[in-house]
C-alpha cells in the first residue's frame, strides 16, 4: 500500500503546485471563470484521492475549501484579498497534512482548526456579497438546469495493483446526482482461468447532475490513463424526471447485456419536447457510426521516478565510456567490419545520449510557483507594490542543476525584494513608479543557459562597497579596482552593506553562499546595477551536468579535455612564436590574440617539439588562444568527480576515463582565464 500512498502524494503534490499557480494568476483575474474551474477541480481531486488512500485529514480540510470555491462558482461570492490569502495559508497546510499520518503537533493541530473556522465562516455568510452586487446574480447556480449523460466506463485488468477501487469512483458519481448504474460481467473467463487480482467489469452509467462536463471527467482524474472512458452529455434535462424515458431504458437493460449510447440517444430523442442543446450529439443521432469514440488509454506521457532517470543517465554514461574503448580497440585492430560496427555504435550512442539529456531536461517554469509565492507575501510583509515577470520560462536545464539552483534564486528574489525595490514613497520621490518590477528572464546562449533576475529598485553604490571592503579588511586603501572587480566583493564570505540587520537579510552570510552553490553546479554568476536605475544578476549554467561534447588534447603527458562549446578555432603555430613572449600576444588571421602558455602556467618542462597548437576558445566577448602539445580530437566527456581532495581544486572541473581506461582532466577554461590571463586581458584593451 505504500507503494500507492507514494504515488497518490506526487500526483498531489503536482496538484497542490497547479492549485498554488492557479491562485497566484487569479489574484489579477478575479472572475476569470477557467481560473475558478481550474482551482475547484484541483481541489475536488485532492479530496477524492485523498479519500482514496487514507489522508482523511487532507479529505476534510479540502472539502472546505471546496465548498468555498463552489460558492463562488455560484455567483454567490467573488474573490478578494482575504479569501485569497485564506486559500493561499491553506495551501501551505495541506503540502504539511501530505507529509503527516495524524495531528499531533499542537501548532499543526491549532491553524488546521483556524484555517477551517475562517473557511466555513466565508462559506456560511452568503448574505454578504463583494463590491455590493445586486441580489438579482445571487444564486446564479441554483438556476442551473440538470443536465444529463452518458458514461462508458472500462477499467484495465491490472487496474487494483495500482490501489485503485472503481467502486469507489462509481460512487463518488452517485454524490454528483441522481444515476442509473449497470455493471457487465460478460468478459469474466471460466472459472479455472479466473485470477482474483484482474478486473473483468466495466459499467454503463446515466447521471443527471447541475455538474458540468469537467466535475464528472475528475472523477476518474486519477486512473484515465487505466481505462476506456467515455462521457457524453445526451440531454440538457433530468432525463429521470420523465417516467417515460426510465421505463424504456430500464427495458433496455433487461433485453441486452450492453445498452449502448446510440440506442439511449433514440430514447431521448423520441420522447423528449425538450430541445438538445449539443451540436454534436444531434450529429451523432443523425449518424450512430460517428458517436464519440471511446477514450482509449494512449498515453502521452507518464511518470517516471527521479532514480529511474538517474539510474538510466548513468547507464549511457557507462555505455559512452564503453564506446570510447571500442573505438579504440577498432583502431588498432584495423579491421574494416570492426570499426564499421564501432561508428554505428558511436552514432547510436550519441542518439541515445541526446535522447537521455532530453528526457532529464525540465523547463526553468517548474520553479516558477515558489517565486511568485514569495514576491507576494514578502512584498505584503515590507509594505511594497511589486509585480513579477517572467521570460523564457521554457527554457530547459538538467533536473539536477534546477534542484541545486532553487535556493539560490530565492535568496536573490529576496535581497531584490527586500533592498532592492524601495518602498512606494521613495519611489514616488525618484519620479519612479510605485509599483517596482522583477524581472526573470531566461534564455540559451550556445551550450548554456543564462537566467538573469533584473530589479528596477535602488541599485548598488559600489564606492559604499569599496568603503565597506576596506573597513572589513578584504582591501586596502590603495587597491585600485575597476566597477567589476569592485561588485565582485559582494561575493565574499561576511561581506555586506545593510545598515540594519533583518529576519531577511544584513548578516553578511548569503551571496558569497549563492556563489558557492552555482559554482558547485559548474555555473558562474556576474553582477551589475546602476544607482537608483537597478541590479542585475546573471548566472551562466551548463545544459547539463553529466556529459559534454569536448575537445581532446595533450599537454606534456597528460591528456585534458575543453568544452567544446567555447571552442571557436585551431591554428598550428611555431614554438619559437609563443614561448618566452614578453606580452603573450600572437597575430593569427590578421588578429592579435592573448595567449595563455599552459606547459609554463601549470609548472611544466619546456616542450621540445618545434610545433605546437594554440586553442582559441570564447571568454565573455573576448578571445584567449590556450596553447597546447597537440589536439587529438573531439571526445564525448563523462564528466566524473574529482573528490573531496581535489575539491577546492576551480581550473579543473573534473575527470573523464578514456578509451585506454587512463584519465583525462576536464579544463574549466573561464577559471583558468579569470585566475592567470587577467594582465593578458588588460594588456589586449589596452592595444585596441
Amino acid at each position: 500500500m505504500d507503494k500507492f500512498k507514494n504515488k497518490f502524494i506526487e500526483e498531489a503534490t503536482d496538484n497542490i503546485e497547479e492549485l498554488e499557480d492557479s491562485l497566484l494568476l487569479i489574484e489579477n483575474d478575479t472572475e476569470n471563470k477557467d481560473l475558478i474551474e481550474k482551482i475547484f477541480r484541483a481541489m475536488h481531486s485532492l479530496k477524492g484521492g485523498g479519500a482514496m488512500f487514507g489522508f482523511s485529514y487532507l479529505s476534510d480540510f479540502t472539502h472546505n475549501l471546496e465548498n468555498l470555491y463552489q460558492v463562488i462558482r455560484e455567483g454567490k461570492r467573488t474573490i478578494n484579498k482575504e479569501i485569497l490569502d485564506i486559500t493561499l495559508a491553506s495551501v501551505d497546510h495541506m503540502k504539511t497534512l501530505l507529509t503527516i499520518d495524524d495531528l499531533n503537533n499542537e501548532d499543526v493541530i491549532r491553524q488546521h482548526k483556524e484555517l477551517i473556522e475562517k473557511t466555513q465562516n466565508i462559506t456560511n455568510n452568503t448574505e454578504s456579497v463583494e463590491d455590493n452586487q445586486s441580489n438579482e446574480k445571487i444564486g446564479s447556480y441554483n438556476n442551473v438546469e440538470e443536465k444529463s449523460y452518458y458514461i462508458h466506463f472500462e477499467p484495465q485488468a491490472e487496474v487494483f495493483k495500482d490501489g485503485t477501487n472503481p467502486i469507489f469512483l462509481i460512487d463518488e458519481l452517485n454524490s454528483l446526482g441522481e444515476t442509473m448504474v449497470l455493471a457487465h460481467f460478460n468478459k469474466l473467463p471460466e472459472y479455472d482461468k479466473l485470477d482474483i487480482i484482474q478486473c473483468y467489469t466495466y459499467w454503463e452509467i446515466i447521471i443527471s447532475t447541475k455538474e458540468d462536463f469537467n466535475s464528472i471527467s475528475d472523477v476518474f482524474i486519477f486512473i484515465e490513463d487505466q481505462c476506456k472512458l467515455e462521457i457524453v452529455e445526451i440531454a440538457d434535462f433530468d432525463i429521470f424526471s420523465n417516467d417515460e424515458i426510465v421505463e424504456q431504458i430500464s427495458v433496455l437493460t433487461q433485453d441486452s447485456e450492453d445498452i449502448g449510447l446510440p440506442k439511449i440517444q433514440e430514447i431521448v430523442k423520441k420522447n423528449s419536447t425538450v430541445k438538445i442543446l449539443n451540436k454534436e450529439l444531434e450529429r451523432v443521432i443523425a449518424n450512430p457510426n460517428l458517436s464519440t469514440p471511446i477514450k482509449e488509454n494512449t498515453i502521452s506521457s507518464i511518470r517516471v521516478s527521479a532514480n529511474k532517470l538517474d539510474h538510466l543517465m548513468n547507464l549511457v554514461s557507462e555505455l559512452v565510456t564503453t564506446q570510447a574503448r571500442l573505438n579504440l580497440i577498432a583502431e588498432k585492430s584495423e579491421n574494416s567490419e570492426l570499426i564499421t560496427i564501432a561508428e554505428n555504435i558511436q552514432k547510436l550512442s550519441r542518439q541515445l545520449r541526446d535522447n537521455a539529456f532530453d528526457i532529464v531536461l525540465i523547463p526553468i517554469e517548474t520553479m516558477l510557483v515558489r517565486f511568485q509565492r514569495l514576491v507576494r507575501d514578502l512584498s505584503k510583509e515590507l509594505n511594497k507594490e511589486i509585480i513579477f515577470l517572467t521570460e523564457g520560462a521554457d527554457t530547459e536545464l538538467d533536473k539536477t542543476i534546477i534542484e541545486s539552483l532553487t535556493d539560490p534564486l530565492l535568496h536573490i528574489l529576496r535581497n531584490s525584494i527586500d533592498h532592492g525595490i524601495e518602498s512606494p514613497e521613495q519611489r514616488l520621490k525618484l519620479n519612479k513608479s510605485p509599483q517596482g518590477k522583477i524581472l526573470l528572464k531566461a534564455f540559451y546562449s550556445g551550450a548554456n543557459v543564462h537566467i538573469q533576475i533584473h530589479d528596477d529598485g535602488a541599485g548598488i553604490d559600489i564606492n559604499k562597497i569599496k568603503r565597506k571592503a576596506i573597513e572589513k579588511g578584504f582591501i586596502d586603501e590603495n587597491t585600485i579596482l575597476n566597477k567589476k572587480e569592485i561588485l565582485d566583493l559582494v561575493f565574499l564570505p561576511g561581506f555586506s552593506t545593510a545598515e540594519n540587520i533583518t529576519d531577511l537579510s544584513g548578516r553578511g552570510v548569503g551571496m558569497d553562499v549563492v556563489k558557492r552553490k552555482i559554482t558547485e553546479i559548474r555555473g558562474e554568476i556576474e553582477l551589475d546595477t546602476e544607482v537608483n536605475i537597478g541590479t542585475t544578476l546573471t548566472i551562466k549554467l551548463p545544459l547539463t551536468l553529466s556529459i559534454i561534447d569536448g575537445l581532446l588534447v595533450k599537454i606534456h603527458k597528460t591528456h585534458y579535455v575543453l568544452p567544446l562549446s567555447v571552442v571557436d578555432k585551431i591554428y598550428v603555430t611555431d614554438h619559437s612564436k609563443v614561448v618566452n613572449k614578453y606580452n603573450n600576444m600572437i597575430v593569427l588571421d590578421g588578429e592579435q590574440i592573448p595567449f595563455y602558455y599552459l606547459r609554463e602556467e601549470f609548472d611544466l618542462p619546456e616542450s621540445t617539439q618545434e610545433v605546437e597548437q594554440v586553442v582559441v576558445v570564447k571568454y565573455e566577448d573576448k578571445k584567449i588562444g590556450l596553447v597546447v602539445d597537440e589536439v587529438e580530437g573531439e571526445y564525448q566527456a563523462v564528466l566524473k568527480s574529482l573528490g573531496k581532495i581535489y575539491k577546492k581544486q576551480e581550473m579543473i572541473s573534473g575527470a573523464t576515463i578514456l578509451g585506454d581506461g587512463t584519465v583525462a582532466l576536464v579544463m574549466d577554461t573561464n577559471k583558468i582565464i579569470n585566475r592567470f590571463s587577467q594582465t593578458i586581458v588588460n594588456v589586449k584593451q589596452n592595444n585596441i
